[in-house]
């Protein structure tokens, strides 16, 4: 870290001039970058900031309004402060419009009383400024190994954060964008004081920048994210001194771990099954510039794709764990694949998203012009039940019980598409109705879009970062009015909402009278901008809602 003006007032090069601070004692801790002699009025234009000048005097101007000019250019510059040695110009003091334009322009001004040898003074400046770059840069290399080797083994998200934690002293907060705890580090400190009304603290920290320093919080925050899609902030938090150079390099390394770590995929599965999967993961994240590329990379593997009907199926393994029947990821997708062989089903079939909680076989199945879809997908599960014990579905046994355990997987499958461009919505409906069908408990054996709703789909896209940003553009500056006040606005909102816009049934449920109801409304239109009266509006907010009750049921 660059020394500060009072760390070079304690040199012995410095301090053999019997140094006396005369104005701007309260700005002693500005950073100096370099040291500059000058003899000259005009030097303000030959300075980058942070510069600490030396000046005999000599050519300084008699006039006070042109002394308070030169103090105002080297204030306006970022100078860091100003030495005049006596002696030369001046005898025992400096002039008082000197002095009280410093004093004005916050300019940290210091009379020297012994003449001083400015070399020595640049000197030693000059070497403590390289110490603290060279130490600088052995910071940044010691990080630069710490979470290079965090990247290479994968850590995950608590790992990380307890890496920052313990590198800077002080609590760590990984949030998302809707500022729900992801992982946090208390360093030793109280972990519920914390994380005590998080979110209402968090939301009052905005930033402009990537990386920032609030403040009136103490935080230094960084925005998390790659490819252009940001997910989260990483935050120092605690009290402290303002972040120092390598605190700024800490956060942004470890934000950068954090976005990489989410990018890493592991397969353990077949060489099949592993092309099959590295291509369908390619059409859903359009890695392919040409859809005739991934055509013909899948006709090369006895798949065709151009001119059939092509439809996404998901088999998604669900359960409380492998004890209750639920067949690992890299058996299920061999599973998957001899099923749709034995029936007749030209498909690519492979994991997606392997090691992550998102883990699940992807089929992208290319049909005939007459083939019948829904006598495939019963044929296909029918087949893959089987292979797992499982009894068909709606199996009876005694007393007409159905028979059998669960399967511990569901298949579902999105609309048929005629494009490889459209696949991408295909899969998306099959992960939607495939997350939603494992929490239904019902013994169908597939599943379609149509068993989806809208409070399901939200809950499916809680963790998607568009969501979230979505949820912050319509509700943020209502969330942040009651935060900051106390109110309960969000809550009359959603009420409102609910009883269908209808202000009397929604003053009862609020049990509020209708002109404190009606005055409420008019509040919320205030902070958010909308009327309440427009269908859209209040269609769209309502989703806001229902997304956020999804993502905050989801945090605890």
């Amino acid at each position: 870290m660059l020394p500060t003006l009072a760390d070079v007032l304690r040199l012995d090069a410095v301090r053999r001039g019997e140094p006396r601070v005369i104005a701007g004692a309260d700005r002693l801790d500005a950073r100096v970058r370099w040291v500059h002699s000058a003899e000259v009025t005009d030097i303000a234009h030959l300075l980058r900031g942070g510069e600490l000048v030396l000046t005999t005097g000599i050519a300084l101007p008699d006039e006070p309004g042109r002394l308070r000019r030169y103090v105002a250019e080297l204030a306006g510059v970022g100078a860091s402060g100003l030495i005049v040695e006596l002696g030369r110009k001046y005898a025992r003091s400096l002039p008082a419009a000197l002095v009280s334009a410093a004093e004005e322009y916050g300019l940290p001004l210091i009379a020297w009383a012994r003449e001083t040898p400015f070399v020595d003074v640049t000197e030693a400046v000059h070497a403590q400024i390289i110490d603290a770059q060279l130490a600088e840069l052995r910071a940044s290399e010691m990080l630069h190994e710490v979470f290079t080797q965090l990247s290479v083994d994968g850590a995950p998200p608590d790992e990380v954060v307890r890496q920052v934690a313990r590198l800077a002293g002080r609590p760590v907060v990984l949030e998302n964008l809707s500022h729900q705890v992801l992982a946090a580090d208390a360093a030793g400190f109280d972990p519920a004081e914390l994380l005590a009304s998080w979110e209402t603290r968090s939301r009052a920290v905005r930033t402009e920048e990537r990386t920032a320093y609030d403040e009136s919080s103490q935080w230094l925050v960084t925005v998390v994210g790659a490819r252009g899609e940001d997910w989260g902030r990483l935050i120092i938090a605690g009290q402290g001194p303002p972040p120092s150079p390598r605190d700024v390099v800490l956060v942004e390394r470890a934000a950068t771990t954090l976005a990489l770590g989410r990018l890493l995929e592991q397969h353990a599965q077949s060489l099949e099954r592993q092309a099959h999967g590295s291509i369908i993961s390619g059409i859903l994240a359009h890695a392919y510039s040409d859809p005739q590329e991934a055509a013909a990379r899948a006709r090369a593997l006895g798949v065709p794709l151009t001119g059939r009907r092509l439809l996404g199926i998901v088999v998604l393994p669900c359960g409380p764990g492998a004890d209750a029947g639920v067949p690992p990821l890299a058996d299920l997708a061999d599973a998957t694949a001899v099923a749709c062989r034995d029936s007749s089903l030209t498909a690519l079939v492979g994991t997606l998203d392997e090691g992550s909680p998102q883990a699940r076989v992807g089929v992208l199945a290319s049909l005939s012009a007459r083939a019948e879809d829904e006598r495939i997908l019963g044929d296909v599960a029918r087949r893959l039940r089987a292979h797992h014990g499982v009894p068909p579905a709606g199996a009876q046994g005694e007393h007409g019980r159905p028979r059998g355990a669960a399967p511990g997987f569901v298949m579902a499958a999105g609309s048929i598409v005629e494009s490889i461009r459209d696949v991408r919505r295909s899969f998306q409906e099959a992960e939607q109705v495939a997350d939603v069908a494992s929490r239904r408990g019902d013994d169908r054996p597939f599943y379609r879009l149509p068993d989806l709703r809208l409070r399901g789909l939200l809950h499916l896209l809680r963790d998607d970062a568009r969501l979230q940003t979505f949820i912050e553009r319509e509700l943020g500056p209502l969330l942040t009015h009651d935060a900051q006040r106390g109110g309960d606005l969000v809550r009359v909102l959603t009420l409102y909402l609910d009883s269908g816009r209808n202000k009397a049934l929604a003053a009862q449920r609020a049990h509020l009278s209708r002109p404190a109801l009606y005055e409420r409304l008019r509040r919320i239109e205030r902070v958010l901008g909308a009327d309440l009266e427009d269908v859209e509006s209040c269609a769209s907010l309502h989703v806001a809602l229902l997304a956020l009750d999804s993502v905050r049921r989801d945090r605890p």
